[in-house]
């Protein structure tokens, strides 16, 4: 981990260079939820190649591009992609665009991803906020020797959502009008979908919905003591006793049923930052 210091810390001045704002929020956009970054007053943005050390996204429907500027007159960036296991990524990698947000100067964390839902009470195109994690990936981005300037040790994981961040995506839902539900995301390595006797496994822990990202950029954020907001759009729906095929393009096109949702969250949330 001493060397992954280094590397942010090349990262972050290659964005400075550009952009010198210091942003309150860093959000990070999943499967077909790009298109949040639209509703932010871009100051800069920057491919994810010409950052160092940065890794590629080679995921569906992940641009590869970091996005500086306002949103809700409050600077943020946005990643619009992230780094999964599956694409060969260390758990290391897949936190990098948490622990870049920290480096600039963020002390909050967006993340938003696509995820199949196992609790029967969810539909296509509904949204949880997320509550508390599994991580089935059996892999940590904080292995290794410990950077004490990154963040301690042992970091504790009790409650890795911040609970007031929660409330307020419950207030934004409610005075739109939308359902939002509240739960528990498991995490799997992927790339492959989820069998029934998975679903049922997920259901039985305790998952409200599963997905393939998320755990390792939350566990950095919380090694680096920010505070985190997660949101999940259930882009299928996993019942083990009526199976029904999932592909990626279908993911995706699903997602974008919920992008008004989500902006209006995202929007609402980042505008309280700013008091």
């Amino acid at each position: 981990m001493q060397e992954v210091a280094k590397q942010i810390a090349a990262a972050a001045d290659a964005v400075r260079q550009r952009w010198d704002i210091t942003p309150r929020a860093g959000i990070v956009l999943g499967s077909g939820l790009a298109d949040l970054a639209e509703k932010i007053d871009v100051d800069q943005s920057l491919d994810y190649t010409e950052i160092p050390h940065f890794p590629r996204t080679t995921a569906l429907g992940h641009k590869g591009r970091l996005v500086c500027g306002h949103l809700a007159d409050v600077p943020v960036v946005a990643f619009q992609g992230r780094f999964h296991l599956y694409e060969g990524y260390t758990a290391q990698q897949a936190a990098q665009p948490t622990r870049l947000s920290r480096a600039l100067g963020a002390d909050t964390l967006i993340v938003s991803n696509a995820a199949g839902g196992v609790n029967p009470r969810y539909k296509v195109g509904d949204v949880m906020v997320i509550d508390d994690q599994i991580n089935l990936l059996f892999n940590n981005p904080l292995i290794g020797v410990n950077d004490d300037d990154l963040g301690p040790r042992f970091p504790d994981m009790s409650a890795p959502y911040d609970l007031d961040l929660q409330e307020t995506a419950t207030k934004i839902a409610r005075q739109h009008n939308f359902p939002l539900h509240r739960g528990v995301y498991l995490a799997m390595l992927g790339p492959t979908y989820e069998t029934r006797a998975e679903y049922r496994m997920a259901r039985y822990l305790g998952a409200d919905v599963v997905g393939m990202s998320t755990v390792p950029e939350v566990i950095a954020a919380r090694h680096a003591d920010m505070r985190v907001l997660g949101l999940s759009t259930i882009t299928n729906v996993g019942s083990p006793d009526a199976p029904n095929g999932t592909s990626g393009h279908d993911v995706i096109a699903a997602a974008k049923l919920a992008t008004d949702k989500l902006t209006k969250i995202v929007q609402g949330v980042v505008a309280t930052l700013s008091d």
